[in-house]
């Protein structure tokens, strides 16, 4: 993934910004940038255009509002729009952002009528900006290789702006409101895109981590199907964040309140009104110390919403019944998730116990439920103490001056966080006749420099879908690079990531009940293998999920 803060900066470092481009979107006239990059070619942004209304005063904390026009003549849209309010926030943070971007191939006209892949980022729910995802490379590849197709991502809200807690906010119709968002935004890409020459009837909505985590939970219970034709789900499957009711999560919503002035004296069954009468800067310092005295890492994250929401019940149940959107998904991981997730201090028994039991069991008070001792206990048996089996896998005793207990504690977390998962969502949906691909990134060369202790870890896959190897990374990464953009770009084209155009690569065979294999990704040597890695300790984790929140 290439990171840069903006257009402007795009075309400072990489590119020549060429004639300005414009489209007329509702009686305004959008003014963006052209763009020639890496010797690719021309390409045409369109950014910050607003999607809902600024979820400011009685719109915070509120579900959010489409915006019909931007009721202007003209709208400068050269640049990323601000993130949204989070955690570590960027100076130039706003409440209004709610927007939206488009990157397409030069030249085009509203019937063009080009496929469409629209991007949900990740950061825990707690972080996220749109600028840091640079896809010129991967725009430039599909027209390269004869499918061109246009790129689109937005903002929406996070950390308690996007996802309160609690049971004012389960009253109040005002949980999930960043899964909302993301909804809000799918809807304008059905609306607008074709102005742009796409076609709204061919979006794959994609993400990583927290991006694709949401993809998940829309499958759910969100009519998903009208809004895009597939999906592609990077290390995120719909319980890959625990799944709580709002209420578990009371605790961490009284912090924030507790931390906000304006709210002094309020009852802690109304506290909308104080904190919408709050500024920003007041309530990102309140989320900084609600977060610092939460047990969870990630305590403002989607929870289950009740009938008729997004997320009516347990997911690991809407699985087991079958009630999921029918749409076409690549879904896979990395081989060491869990080491991005662990605390390297971890050195004993005990300390891997109590992670297992406090993913499924986030409070300060309470004796965990039985069920889940026991299934810890079974986890610790089945992961045992000997580095040669833990995370990195496949660096034998090697323990990088760290316990040894780091890296048991960081198979488990992989497994119990993203393998498992992924593997039941696969088996889930194949099982009901839903075509799906899976995939085991495992390219050594995406070890971060310096970190060897991280392994193939979390989010390192981004940097080959977004093509940065075969800009500046060696062989085989860019081989790897290609092939990797080449499969997405297939399978957003074709419902197959197998159409013959682009780089030679290795056929990726569907999953099937009788065929369930993945696809290893790794230097030139991808090749399909069948999904059984640790089998028995992933069925141990898959047979019980409602004990781990699943």
């Amino acid at each position: 993934m290439m990171r840069f803060s903006g257009l402007s900066l795009i075309c400072s470092l990489v590119s020549i910004c060429l004639a300005t481009p414009e489209v007329q979107l509702d009686g305004t006239t959008l003014v963006g940038t052209s763009i020639d990059a890496f010797d690719l070619v021309e390409q045409e942004f369109f950014g910050g255009i607003p999607f809902a209304e600024a979820p400011v005063g009685a719109l915070r904390f509120a579900p959010p509002v489409p915006k019909s026009s931007l009721n202007v003549t003209s709208f400068d849209a050269s640049e990323f729009g601000a993130p949204c309010p989070q955690l570590g926030s960027p100076l130039n943070v706003s409440e209004d952002c709610l927007t939206i971007n488009v990157l397409r191939p030069a030249g085009l006209s509203v019937g063009s009528a080009l496929p469409v892949m629209a991007f949900i980022y990740g950061g825990g729910f707690a972080e996220g900006n749109t600028s840091v995802y640079n896809a010129t490379v991967l725009i430039g590849q599909s027209v390269a290789r004869g499918t061109p197709v246009i790129y689109v991502n937005f903002n929406y809200r996070l950390g308690p702006f996007g996802f309160p807690q609690g049971d004012e906010s389960a009253s109040r119709g005002a949980l999930n409101l960043g899964l909302k968002d993301q909804i809000a935004a799918l809807e304008w890409i059905q609306t607008n895109i074709g102005t742009f020459g796409g076609d709204p009837s061919k979006v794959t909505v994609f993400g990583e981590s927290a991006g694709a985590i949401s993809i998940a939970l829309l499958f759910l219970n969100s009519g998903l199907e009208h809004l895009a034709r597939a999906a592609i789900l990077e290390s995120g499957s719909q319980s890959s964040t625990p799944a709580f009711n709002a209420s578990q999560r009371e605790f961490e919503w009284q912090n924030f309140v507790a931390a906000t002035p304006e709210c002094n004296g309020t009852s802690s069954s109304s506290t909308f009104d104080c904190l919408r009468q709050a500024n920003i800067s007041t309530l990102l310092t309140a989320y900084t110390i609600a977060a610092s005295e939460s047990p969870e890492e990630f305590p403002f994250v989607p929870v289950i919403d009740g009938p008729g929401g997004i997320v009516p019940d347990l997911p690991s149940n809407l699985l087991a019944t079958g009630h999921f959107s029918r749409i076409p998904f690549i879904a896979g991981t990395n081989l060491d998730e869990g080491t991005s997730f662990v605390p390297t201090d971890v050195a004993t028994d005990e300390e891997v116990r109590d992670l297992i039991i406090s993913s499924a069991f986030p409070t300060i008070t309470g004796q965990a439920p039985p069920d889940l001792t026991i299934a810890a206990d079974i986890l610790l048996k089945l992961y045992p103490d000997n580095p040669a089996l833990g995370s990195p896998f496949g660096t034998g005793n090697d323990t990088f001056g760290l316990s040894s207990e780091f890296k048991r504690s960081a198979a488990i977390a992989g497994d119990l966080f993203f393998h498992a998962l992924r593997r039941a969502w696969t088996q889930a949906a194949s099982k009901v006749g839903v075509k799906t691909y899976a995939y085991l990134f495992t390219d050594p060369q995406a070890v971060p420099a310096g970190e060897p202790f991280l392994g193939v870890t979390h989010a390192t896959e981004l940097f080959y879908v977004y093509g940065a190897p075969t800009v500046f990374g060696p062989a085989p990464a860019n081989v790897l690079s290609l092939a990797m953009m080449d499969y997405w770009i297939s399978f957003a084209v074709n419902l197959d990531p197998n159409d013959g155009y682009g780089s030679p690569r290795p056929t990726w065979q569907q999953y099937t009940p009788s065929n369930e294999v993945i696809l290893q990704l790794t230097g030139q040597n991808s090749t399909v293998i069948p999904d059984d890695y640790r089998a028995i300790q992933i069925a141990a984790i898959n047979a019980v999920p409602s004990v781990f929140s699943h």
